[in-house]
């Protein structure tokens, strides 16, 4: 009997599942990273396990893996690559704290990060030095992300000088690049053929929008047309404020044909350049250092970002340079490959390069930004059968 079976039989495998994991942290998220084998293959059997896994619903996640916080209660399913072009597959799920539902209509960057440093330590990849680059297949949007992944005597490397916002100390800088992501989720990277459109919410009346499709479907608003003081972001928003991007989120979603109370499409209040402090502290980020200052409503229930999730700073930074929409509008003009966005925990920069076409449209050649990750904890978990 090995030890496993040892320790299973000894906590009794009438009652307790043992399932195979690992707990990652991808930027400023952590997740649960499951081999997709040991995962419920029917839907409604693959929700009710990954609930009882984490814990939810809950304030407190304290019967599971959950961390009782909306960045800190995902989930990652690895399985081998269903697409040619791919080494990999990824499902990422956002398992919700106080309510029994899990989403899967978005990917999280933050997570996605620490796909390929995970695919490198189970030996799911071959490892080639200095830098693996590892083709992933994320399956909740279809497309292909690149992750680059610094690698020493077959493992990643942790340690380095990179240091991201939000996240103590510093670690091994992870590139990830979704320029191949656009049009994901609708099939074109402006779904309504246009950088800004004018929407009627009901009990608000008409507000302006930019939705932009790559990495994430988002739609960004500007702050002051939300009745948001540009100078106040970021800031925890009130109820009445959470209410109405509610509101307009589901008009944007009713309006590209796709279900309400989802996750996508993701709000993104944004405004211009301007000195905030941080929720780490007392810390205080100048305008000089940032191109648009953001904050991400996002979630069921809406709540407040603490931080910038890697998937929509993406989409925010391609917005911020394609002429004509709000994001455009509120950012610092400048002609480089960069957008530097100021966010609650402070900021990142995200590479971008669009480039216009002689149709009038754009093509996104690159949109990619740099994270850390690294293994947390890696062994067996054990689900309660009598919540399956």
């Amino acid at each position: 009997m090995d030890r496993q079976t040892q320790m299973t039989a000894s906590l009794g495998s009438d009652e307790l599942i043992p399932v195979r994991c690992t707990l990652m942290r991808g930027g400023t998220s952590k997740a649960v990273f499951l081999p997709a084998e040991v995962v419920p293959a029917l839907e409604s059997d693959r929700e009710r396990f990954l609930l009882a896994l984490m814990g939810s619903p809950d304030p407190r996640q304290i019967d599971g893996l959950g961390g009782a916080d909306l960045l800190t209660t995902k989930v990652a399913i690895i399985g081998t690559p269903t697409r040619e072009d791919a080494d990999l597959d990824y499902t990422f799920a956002q398992v919700s704290v106080s309510r029994p539902e899990v989403y899967f209509d978005m990917n999280c960057g933050n997570i996605s990060s620490a796909v390929g440093v995970y695919a490198l330590e189970q030996g799911l990849i071959r490892a080639q030095e200095p830098l693996t680059r590892i083709r992933i297949h994320n399956r909740n949007t279809h497309t292909i992300l690149l992750s680059d992944v610094p690698v020493k005597e077959n493992h990643a490397v942790v340690e380095g000088d990179f240091q991201i916002d939000g996240v103590p100390g510093t670690g091994a800088a992870v590139k990830m690049d979704y320029h191949l992501t656009q049009g994901g989720a609708t099939g074109s990277l402006l779904p309504t053929g246009r950088a800004q459109d004018i929407i009627t919410v009901e009990g608000w009346g008409e507000v302006r929008i930019s939705v932009v499709d790559i990495a994430n479907l988002g739609f960004m608003v500007a702050a002051e047309d939300v009745g948001l003081d540009p100078s106040k972001v970021p800031t925890g928003p009130d109820q009445e404020l959470l209410h109405k991007m509610d509101t307009i989120q589901r008009t944007v979603a009713r309006n590209l044909g796709m279900a309400e109370g989802q996750l996508t499409p993701i709000p993104v209040i944004v405004s211009p350049p301007h000195d905030f402090a941080t929720v780490v502290g007392d810390v205080v980020v100048g305008a000089q250092d940032v191109d648009i200052v953001s904050e991400v409503i996002g979630g069921q229930p809406l709540t407040l970002h603490k931080a910038f999730p890697g998937t929509t700073s993406v989409t925010l930074a391609v917005a911020a340079k394609i002429p004509g929409t709000i994001a455009y509008e509120v950012a610092r003009k400048e002609d480089t490959h960069r957008v530097r966005i100021g966010h609650p925990s402070g900021r990142m920069e995200v590479g971008v390069h669009v480039a216009p076409l002689s149709d009038g449209t754009v093509v996104v050649k690159e949109a990619s930004y740099y994270r850390t990750a690294r293994l947390l904890m890696d062994g067996v978990t054990y689900v309660r059968r009598a919540r399956l």
